[in-house]
């Protein structure tokens, strides 16, 4: 096997190592809606396309990952609130 095919094999292995992993990361993980500091989302909310770009505090319209189960207990909500 030459060097070229033996670090693309390595490069496949690992890409598929790591999508292997990718569902039991997701599934540790919830959606938390009005929990993010201001700057501190996981994604688009509020007319805006990215994380980190929450304007508010504990936005209940803003979410972030949180341990699964824990959303309630963090003062947060499963599914988006109002303002």
């Amino acid at each position: 096997m030459s060097a070229s095919s033996t670090l693309l094999a390595s490069a496949l292995t690992a890409v598929i190592a790591m999508s292997a992993a990718a569902p039991a990361v997701a599934a540790s993980k919830e959606k938390c809606y009005g929990v993010a500091a201001a700057g501190k989302n996981d994604c688009a909310a509020n007319g805006h396309s990215c994380a980190g770009q929450a304007k508010l505090d504990k936005d209940p319209a803003e979410w972030k990952y949180v341990a699964a189960g824990s959303c309630t207990q963090l003062g947060g909500m499963l599914q988006p609130g109002s303002k």
